[in-house]
């Protein structure tokens, strides 16, 4: 009979459990581990197969007619522009006599404007001369270029103010003769149109004199900016450093392989929806987690803990055992090999009472074929159950993989153990195996877990049973633990049924 839970108001599941998701990629460390030492290897292998071509460096100060204390870098940025044409490229180049394209020069030397007035020049060559050569050469080009560029600019304000005060020139030839041919007769008159051609005069006089004085200072300011944009760093090799640049790159590969791979775990965890931890397991299984083993670890104390750990399981079973008389069965997902151990260490605890026959439903039948040690119990294949004799205990061994036979279970044993390892089927399977339990008659007592998370807190214990239970005549008889107080004894319960959609669960 399937048991039923009350219903209570669920609590809204949220759109992604970042407690689970965190889980499964600490669990995914071998892949985001390997990335990680992989990005690193492939920056060291960079640094030292393709190592950087030898680069000389050169700053420039570069004088502005239109600096400003505030400036927001708008002039430097344009000097780095501007040395990235074809023009300067070019007058690089006829310097060096090279005979190489302007454009394939341009991919070879870089500008960055330290400040609003100081220019770095880096540029690579096939070795350190040639690239300190090209860096004179590049520098000294900028620098005739900005410097023709200040004087052209010079010269066309100091033409243009001399042409306006020409003009004015002439106008005021023009104002001097109409004062000078002036008719003495009709003096009062005519003492209105000369007071303003002498106003005239006078105002023409004056902006002739500031127009010539400021064509003077056009030219006057030309050679402060000529002289101020000159080189002040001699160009020079960069020395680098092989330990240093290798320790860059795979710092850089390290970071990289490191944020691909936890992405790659991430992403995958979410797709694959493999459940990690004690809480979600027991959910979707519709059984509380009643112990743990930790996985294989390659340290000693570790072996020791998990041998003590499975001789308590094999303790707490053999007491299961002992209490009932319907078989029991151990049913795997994802660790055949350790539940077979746990098989053979339960029916050697079991064999002090009385005879064990160990029923093999793995596939394949390892346990079965494997050749037995003294002391070992009896082992017969899934077709012989129905031959081992009433006096003998039965233990099976089983599993609920994808590809299962669902109907030798209940052969097997009518109570089960799920021995599942942390992470290894997803929670549809999951849904799917507690469906099956639960049409073929078979209660599961619990779930063992294999290697569980170790920085799993939550809860693995489900409650299906009311608040409060009311005693009565029919309730099972009570014990009294060790703290002295009285605790009811708790009876197997049969797999819940789980719907594989919401449609079945409607």
């Amino acid at each position: 009979m399937t048991t039923r839970t009350t219903a209570e108001p669920s609590a809204a599941v949220p759109l992604l459990d970042l407690q689970a998701l965190v889980a499964a990629v600490r669990r995914r460390r071998r892949l985001w581990g390997s990335l990680a030492l992989l990005g690193l290897l492939l920056g060291v292998a960079v640094a030292v197969l393709l190592p950087r071509p030898p680069t000389a460096v050169t700053k420039v100060l570069v004088a502005h007619q239109e600096d400003q204390p505030n400036d927001p870098g708008t002039l430097i940025r344009t000097d780095v522009a501007l040395l990235q044409t074809t023009r300067i490229g070019g007058e690089a180049l006829r310097t060096l006599g090279s005979s190489e394209k302007p454009e394939d020069f341009m991919r070879d030397y870089e500008g960055v404007g330290l400040t609003n007035n100081v220019l770095q020049i880096s540029v690579r060559g096939d070795s350190e001369a040639e690239a300190v050569a090209r860096a004179k050469a590049l520098a000294d080009a900028f620098v005739a270029d900005h410097v023709r560029r200040i004087r052209e600019a010079a010269n066309a304000d100091a033409k243009a103010l001399l042409d306006q005060r020409d003009r004015l020139k002439d106008e005021l030839a023009q104002v001097n003769r109409e004062i000078g041919g002036g008719s003495p007769e009709g003096t009062s008159k005519a003492s209105p149109n000369m007071e303003s051609l002498f106003a005239r005069r006078a105002e023409l006089t004056s902006r002739i004199s500031d127009v010539g004085q400021r064509a003077e200072e056009a030219r006057i300011g030309m050679p402060r900016l000529v002289a101020g944009t000159q080189i002040v760093d001699a160009p020079r090799p960069v020395r680098r450093s092989l330990l240093k640049t290798a320790a860059t790159d795979a710092a850089i590969g390290l970071a990289l392989g490191l944020a691909l791979g936890l992405a790659v775990s991430a992403v995958g965890s979410v797709v694959a929806d493999r459940p990690v931890l004690r809480r979600e397991i027991a959910a979707n299984l519709g059984a509380s987690v009643i112990a743990e083993l930790p996985g294989r670890s390659p340290r000693l104390w570790g072996r020791r803990k998990g041998r003590a750990a499975r001789a308590r399981l094999t303790s707490s079973l053999a007491r299961t055992v002992r209490n009932s008389a319907e078989p029991l069965s151990l049913l795997e997902l994802g660790c055949a090999r350790g539940t077979s151990a746990i098989a053979l260490d339960l029916a050697g605890a079991l064999a002090a009472d009385r005879p064990v026959v160990v029923v093999d439903g793995l596939p394949g039948g390892p346990l079965a074929d494997r050749r037995p040690k003294p002391g070992d119990p009896a082992v017969v294949g899934v077709e012989r159950a129905a031959t081992v004799p009433h006096q003998e205990r039965r233990l099976g061994v089983g599993s609920v993989a994808p590809g299962a036979v669902w109907t030798d279970l209940p052969y097997l044993g009518t109570r089960t153990v799920l021995v599942v390892r942390a992470g290894h089927g997803s929670a549809a399977w999951l849904h799917t195996v507690a469906r099956q339990l639960a049409e073929q008659r078979v209660a599961v007592l619990g779930v063992v877990l294999i290697d569980p998370d170790p920085g799993d807190r939550t809860d693995g214990t489900l409650w299906d049973g009311p608040r409060t239970v009311p005693r009565g005549r029919n309730e099972p008889p009570a014990r009294q633990n060790g703290t002295g107080r009285w605790r009811k004894e708790r009876l197997p319960m049969w797999a819940a049924t789980v719907p594989d959609s919401d449609q079945e669960g409607l």
